[in-house]
């Protein structure tokens, strides 16, 4: 009797033990498992690589952590294993040995020989990060407090970039995207497959131009150039930022460069191009002589030429007149500026030949026109009475 309830509370206490253990290992697995649920969206490595340094940067990344895994189970196991088998409790005694010329110079060469083999491939990504040399474009970067200034050297012009996250985002009045304090007015914008020099220099305290994806990250120190060099395999806009504490609005100044194809990078260039000289081109300007023939002979190569021919003497084939010693060209400088503005479709060309037409030339700007004007009145030989037409001129007689 004693014997059979002895085994019945043993059965009644089995059921309890055993739920107490795997409540104990849901409980465990459930704890485990949020934070995995909470964080899948979270990137544990770098960014995905856009250009060959960042490739390489990834894979020397990849290399030395596993070096290191490889380390840390090799000391940490042997240690353990140590620590559990040659415990005093099973009977082992502490073994007594110094100045062990073999275990010394086994625990010199074998770090030596790891930490070259570590330095081979890390010297070698160091280097292709500072080759700048061939470089298909160069463009100069100014960090400022607290914005970026991007020089096209080989073009000729440049702009600034400067954070256009809205206030009431950063007053938290305004539900924030997924860019927030990550974009700009004026991005960088390079053409794909094409290495891109990079001149990093500042102009007031210590900047840092970083862009991930690129495995670029150069400082801007006031009174150095520094250079660097990236080269985007992949259409995309790419995201960055300042990585240098440069004041209290450093926060406020990312860095963003749009990678586009070769045909929309020549498109963008030209707008750039466009906006530039139209810029310069101020219509209430008073231009002298020197710079109007300067300009003016670039509108004429580049629009008059084709029919008046470069040397000024027409083409009577297809009924454009000569221009060296033209009445038109000589005379009042208000009739010429109607006939460059407005043309002769009527079957007269404006110097009173017949045969040809003369377009109407409103698309170029008041300077261009009046630059290519006063080029025509002073060039081969001409010397009109009234030889310069300035651009307010022209504007005024747009109809």
């Amino acid at each position: 009797m004693v014997g059979n309830q002895e085994r019945s509370t043993r059965a009644l206490r089995a059921p309890s033990k055993y739920s107490a253990r795997w409540l104990a290992a849901a409980l465990c697995a459930g704890l485990l498992a949020a934070p995995g649920v909470a964080t899948a969206a979270w990137e544990w490595n770098f960014q995905p690589a856009a250009t060959p340094i960042a490739q390489q940067i990834t894979h020397l990344h990849e290399l030395i952590f596993w070096i290191c895994v490889v380390i840390f189970v090799g000391v940490f196991g042997t240690m353990f294993y140590t620590l559990i088998k040659h415990r005093k409790s099973v009977g082992h005694q502490a073994v007594q040995f110094h100045e062990n010329t073999t275990v010394e110079i086994v625990w010199t060469v074998i770090p030596f020989l790891i930490l070259l083999f570590m330095a081979w491939p890390a010297t070698k990504v160091v280097l292709a990060m500072h080759d700048t040399s061939a470089p298909d474009m160069t463009i100069k970067v100014t960090g400022y407090q607290w914005k970026w200034g991007y020089d096209y050297v080989q073009e000729g012009f440049g702009y600034y970039s400067t954070l256009s996250t809205s206030f009431d985002q950063i007053q938290n009045r305004a539900p924030k995207d997924e860019h927030y304090l990550l974009e700009v007015d004026n991005p960088l914008v390079v053409p794909v497959d094409a290495k891109v020099r990079v001149l990093v220099t500042a102009a007031d305290v210590i900047h840092s131009w970083w862009v991930p994806a690129f495995g670029v990250k150069q400082d801007a120190i006031p009174g150095f150039v520094r250079d660097t060099w990236f080269k985007a395999d992949k259409v995309g806009i790419y995201r960055g930022q300042c990585a240098e504490l440069c004041g209290k609005e450093h926060g406020f100044m990312p860095v963003v460069v749009e990678v586009k194809s070769k045909e929309d990078y020549a498109k963008w260039l030209a707008e750039q191009k466009k906006k530039v000289a139209a810029a310069a081109d101020d219509p209430n300007k008073v231009w002298d002589l020197k710079d109007l023939l300067a300009r003016g002979r670039q509108v004429f190569d580049g629009n008059c030429a084709a029919c008046h021919q470069p040397n000024g003497t027409g083409n009577a084939a297809i009924g454009a007149p000569p221009l060296v010693g033209d009445k038109v060209v000589l005379g009042p400088r208000q009739h010429q500026i109607d006939v460059v503005l407005n043309g002769q479709t009527n079957g007269v060309v404006a110097t009173g030949g017949a045969g040809g037409k003369m377009p109407s030339w409103k698309q170029l700007s008041d300077v261009e026109i009046a630059s290519v004007i006063s080029y025509t009145r002073n060039t081969w030989g001409n010397k009109a009475a009234e030889d310069i037409v300035q651009p307010s001129e022209v504007k005024a007689g747009r109809k």
